[in-house]
């Protein structure tokens, strides 16, 4: 099979959407495209058939009740409605919030939005995996705290964290739960209901799905959960998230869950064969690379390496023609290190020598044996002319 250039393995930082997606949007930009909200006719009929097949395509696919999706333009704004609703309803009850460090800056950022508001937040410390410990996050729950959020699995180095087990605690504890599953949605199984998640964060575009839709799950418990809106206006989507439906996006989510749901397993076993290909092929033929995340759990398609002596920047200018990742697409404006591979300890060569690869579903082995070869190829080419390098592998021979 011939190989077509650039190759993607940035699928992270977003996915490709899937051609089965986007004929099921189509319609809703063209023949079916009244308001959701219109009950009066037929368009706004058709529209709003169109939002609650995709609300139930949502949910079934992490055992959720259809009632408990609200649409969002995607998982920051659902993080900033849980984090900023949930503080704003329950800051009578008390102002402690919990976290880790390793979040991504969605929840990070709003955390210190919320301290700015006088709420206190603990950013609980990571193994040198990125695990956290479940056990630290019941240590911190005091009577003041309101809400516990630890992401799903982590969007650089991978790590799927103890999800079930923190659900538990806080579910016998009586605090809040709140995970942000953008990168773990459809990539492995999800049951709201087994793990005692109360909130979820989703985004449409990491799961083959449209740009600028998303979700937050909010479990329909007793007593209801309560959340103030951070978006005044006509009330939409039972009065939490106002604004005009992105019906033609949200259809584009539905489909890529429903995808999902059929084809994650076999997906996600072809993925991670090929990913444990890209490591030993890699890993076999350079010294000095070293793993970043947890060797097993962790996502499918995801591996983070980093170079010894060898600047990322470097690495990613000598293969332009393949797409990969010196961190979080989602911070790469900022020239700051990664809050993550500092967090789980990596001294700063290793930062700055750290690759992300994100495996998709329309990668080939052909392409993975293509870029171990360049990948090979360019970071021997970059440390036989790296005085740095050679120096410290000379000391080592002392």
């Amino acid at each position: 099979m011939a190989i077509r250039f650039p190759i993607y393995l940035d699928n992270h930082a977003t996915t490709p959407i899937d051609p089965r997606v986007l004929d099921a949007m189509l319609p809703y930009f063209t023949e079916k495209f009244g308001n959701s909200a219109s009950r009066q006719h037929q368009f706004g009929w058709e529209a709003e058939s169109g939002v609650e097949l995709a609300r139930k395509q949502v949910a079934e696919l992490i055992n959720a009740n259809p009632k408990e999706i609200i649409f969002t333009s995607g998982a920051t704004e659902s993080i900033n409605l849980a984090l900023k609703g949930i503080a704003l309803a329950y800051s009578e009850k008390g102002k402690h919030i919990i976290t880790t460090q390793i979040e991504h800056k969605a929840v990070l950022d709003t955390c210190k939005r919320l301290e700015k508001w006088g709420f206190k937040v603990d950013y609980v410390q990571v193994d040198k995996y990125g695990l956290v410990d479940p056990d630290e996050i019941k240590k911190r729950i005091t009577k003041e705290t309101i809400l516990v959020s630890v992401m799903f699995a982590n969007n650089e180095i991978g790590t799927i964290e103890p999800i079930e087990e923190i659900g538990k605690i806080c579910a016998e504890m009586n605090v809040l739960f709140h995970t942000d599953a953008a990168q773990a949605l459809g990539k492995i199984p999800i049951d709201v209901q087994r793990m005692n998640i109360d909130l979820m964060s989703m985004s449409a575009h990491k799961l083959y799905g449209p740009k600028g839709v998303g979700a937050l799950f909010i479990k329909k418990k007793m007593p209801k959960i309560k959340i103030v809106p951070i978006i005044d206006g006509g009330g939409h989507e039972n009065g939490l998230r106002s604004g005009t439906l992105n019906v033609p996006g949200i259809v584009g989510f539905g489909k890529a869950c429903e995808i999902a749901k059929n084809e994650m397993m076999e997906e996600s076993e072809r993925l991670k064969k090929l990913r444990d290909k890209l490591q030993d092929g890699i890993m076999s033929q350079i010294e000095d690379v070293y793993l970043n995340g947890h060797p097993e759990r962790r996502l499918p398609n995801n591996l983070n390496l980093s170079f010894d002596g060898v600047e990322s920047e470097a690495i990613m200018m000598g293969m332009k023609e393949i797409a990969v990742s010196s961190g979080s697409a989602c911070s790469s404006a900022s020239v700051e290190k990664s809050h993550v591979l500092k967090a789980i300890g990596l001294n700063d060569d290793l930062i700055a020598g750290a690759i992300r690869f994100g495996l998709g579903r329309f990668n080939t082995e052909e392409e993975i044996d293509y870029a171990i070869n360049r990948v090979v190829e360019v970071v021997n080419n970059l440390r036989n002319i790296s005085p740095r390098y050679k120096l410290k592998k000379e000391a080592t021979k002392i």
